[in-house]
């Protein structure tokens, strides 16, 4: 039976929970080979926090910090989207390197859909959907997002690591 993911929104928590979580995110490995296509996790949990656009999350499992993400309003065109704003973006998605393989991936990124679905509810921004590229040379992630319901929506070259595939799961009703 698959595990249960609770989200984490950094900019929520007082600054004692904030420093708890982010040591946990400190702790966080990538597999060999994953720098290529994420960076460190720690500091981009940092990078979201100092930016107004951007909603860093951790994800927990088990009572424990398993991954981290950043949901990003009118940014969309980063992963080869048409448009900035119809679309919330997803970046920076980790899992880590002691968790992967289980299912926490899917689990996860249909989680932040959930979660882009009801900020876009509160906020009035508009988005119909959320969007990410992920590069042509990680298949286990592509597989992962699909597994989410994520569906390719075309190739993209701007990623820094090379080719990748533009991917969008728009809301349920």
């Amino acid at each position: 039976m698959l595990e249960t993911v609770w989200l984490i929104p950094l900019k929520d928590l007082d600054d004692d929970a904030r420093a708890i979580s982010l040591g946990d995110v400190a702790g966080m490995e990538l597999a060999a080979g994953q720098e290529d296509f994420v960076g460190d996790p720690f500091k981009m949990m940092l990078m979201g926090l100092e930016d107004e656009s951007r909603l860093p999350y951790v994800v927990e499992a088990a009572g424990a910090a398993v991954g981290v993400f950043t949901l990003q309003s009118g940014a969309a065109t980063l992963a080869g989207w048409h448009d900035d704003d119809s679309a919330w973006l997803l970046r920076g998605f980790l899992i880590d390197r002691k968790r992967q393989g289980s299912g926490l991936g899917s689990l996860s990124a249909a989680a932040a859909v959930r979660e882009a679905q009801k900020l876009t509810a509160r906020l009035g921004g508009g988005q119909a959907g959320v969007v990410l590229s992920v590069n042509e040379r990680n298949p286990a992630a592509r597989a992962a997002y699909a597994k989410a319901g994520f569906v390719e929506a075309g190739r993209f070259l701007g990623g820094s690591a090379g080719p990748q595939w533009t991917m969008h799961r728009g809301f349920v009703g």
